[in-house]
């Protein structure tokens, strides 16, 4: 079932578990809700990684129930538009940037976290799609996102020092 935009825009739940209306997107909302998060993790990036690390932190324990509730709203446990997730696993997938070599830009790293990201969390490789199928609820919602984002973080730091 594809929520209409008015039902996703009339519950405040359901707005920013799509986040904010990146998840109606008709192809590959959760590339959509990855690319959203890329900004903010620009931004994060500016400041002290334990405000990085923090808002990381935030943004997780409270897309739990964001997630939770919008499935349970919507009828469908983790329903494509859900991309709070995403946008999650996208900033943790991120962190490693903190380590970018000097000469690769910040565009550049963005760029490769988001492509390693949306590969390990489109392709699902153990134990990312066992959690998916195993774990259900808001829990269950973010925790693939969240292993596919350390997975993808890892070969990332690894392509980035390679390259720099």
């Amino acid at each position: 079932m594809t929520p209409r935009p008015s039902q996703v825009f009339r519950d405040p739940v359901v707005l920013l578990a799509f986040g904010g209306g990146a998840g109606l997107m008709p192809h590959g909302p959760g590339t959509w809700g990855s690319l959203l998060a890329l900004p903010l993790a620009a931004w994060l990036l500016q400041h002290d990684p334990w405000v990085y690390a923090g808002a990381c932190v935030l943004i997780a324990l409270v897309g739990i129930p964001i997630c939770g509730l919008a499935a349970k709203r919507l009828g469908v446990h983790d329903h494509g538009g859900i991309v709070w997730d995403e946008i999650s696993g996208q900033l943790i997938c991120c962190a490693v940037l903190y380590w970018l070599p000097t000469n690769i830009t910040l565009a550049a790293g963005l760029g490769l976290c988001c492509v390693a990201f949306r590969i390990f969390d489109i392709a699902k490789p153990w134990p990312i799609g066992a959690v998916d199928r195993q774990v259900h609820g808001g829990l269950g919602i973010m925790l693939d996102d969240w292993l596919a984002a350390v997975m993808a973080a890892a070969v990332s730091l690894l392509c980035l020092q390679w390259i720099g």
